[in-house]
């Protein structure tokens, strides 16, 4: 069966916004840890744009932590209000700070249990980024476990680079002679803000699992962990972990869903190998969440670069 994935390097323009939407987000934390946060950042062609809502005992100044990430060339415009008091009141009671569905994937297939293509796809991209740290994107298509096509376009690396350092990094791996496009579009030096706009969450699939695998399609960068399309997330990620160690399982989903200003989840089950299982023996309320993964010690900025899962965070 055929399957492709792609990864996206931390120089692309939708990773800077994700980027500088978390640092936002960790610069607030660091003066008030029970921050309600949701952040989200628009940039492109010398402007970034950092809007919405923040309710926290903490200033900062956005601008400056935005250009940490971003060139200081770009014209930053800033539009933060505070937490709708309608879903505070929600909030503040324990329950969940949005609606939605959460899905958690695990695989035996990969050391990282992650899809074999999207594993693939990342470690190409860390490969070459390691001598080009520019935007840059892969992708590999794999038939069953060989890798039968390759993409990698990266800014500021010419054709032949590229070939040399995808050669070396197919080495170890599994193929038979695939088809290689190396900027098939030609080489190119404009690249980020300069050739693309770019926007916080956009890159679903490459912070998920990719698109092998279902999402509930909630963001995650940005957002504090009362928002359970990111905790909630990152919950069903452990419990697929979990279920796939105890069932000595080949892979696992886990579908969580939840109600707006409710703790309990409405869904809560993970199919092990094809059977369905309700998921006991966890506390699934935004605050069980925030204690059982340790996000009061999590810095988030990390997560906006290569990916939310398979990285050894607490959830993995």
């Amino acid at each position: 069966m055929l399957r492709t994935a792609e990864s996206v390097s931390p120089k692309h323009p939708d990773k800077l916004c994700d980027q500088v939407s978390d640092a936002i987000l960790d610069a607030l934390r660091a003066e008030d840890p029970n921050a309600r946060v949701a952040v989200e950042a628009a940039g492109g062609h010398g402007q970034l744009y950092i809007v919405g809502e923040v309710t926290a005992n903490a200033e900062i100044n956005y601008a400056k932590v935005a250009r940490q990430i971003v060139s200081d060339e770009l014209v930053i415009t800033v539009n933060v209000a505070q937490q709708s008091p309608e879903i505070a009141q929600g909030v503040d009671t324990g329950g969940a700070g949005d609606q939605g569905v959460m899905v958690g994937y695990a695989t035996a297939e990969t050391d990282h249990l992650l899809p074999l293509e999207y594993d693939l796809a990342r470690s190409l991209n860390k490969h070459i980024y390691q001598q080009f740290p520019y935007d840059g994107k892969t992708q590999i298509t794999i038939d069953d476990s060989q890798i039968i096509a390759l993409v990698a376009s990266f800014q500021h690396a010419t054709h032949d680079e590229l070939q040399d350092l995808v050669r070396q990094w197919l080495t170890d791996k599994p193929h038979t002679a695939p088809t290689l496009h190396l900027n098939p579009a030609g080489d190119w030096d404009q690249g980020g803000f300069d050739s693309d706009a770019g926007l916080t969450g956009r890159k679903l699939a490459v912070d998920n699992y990719g698109p092998r695998v279902p999402i509930g399609g909630g963001a995650f960068s940005g957002k504090d962990a009362t928002k359970v399309d990111r905790s909630g997330a990152y919950m069903a990620r452990k419990v697929a972990v979990d279920y796939l160690r105890k069932h000595d399982a080949n892979e696992v989903y886990v579908y969580f869903s939840y109600a707006i200003g409710v703790a309990k989840p409405v869904q809560a089950t993970a199919v092990v190998d094809g059977t369905e299982h309700i998921v006991n023996g966890y506390d699934l309320t935004p605050r069980g969440i925030y204690d059982v993964l340790k996000l009061d010690d999590i810095s988030y900025l990390p997560t906006a670069k290569w990916g939310h899962f398979g990285r050894d965070f607490s959830w993995d």
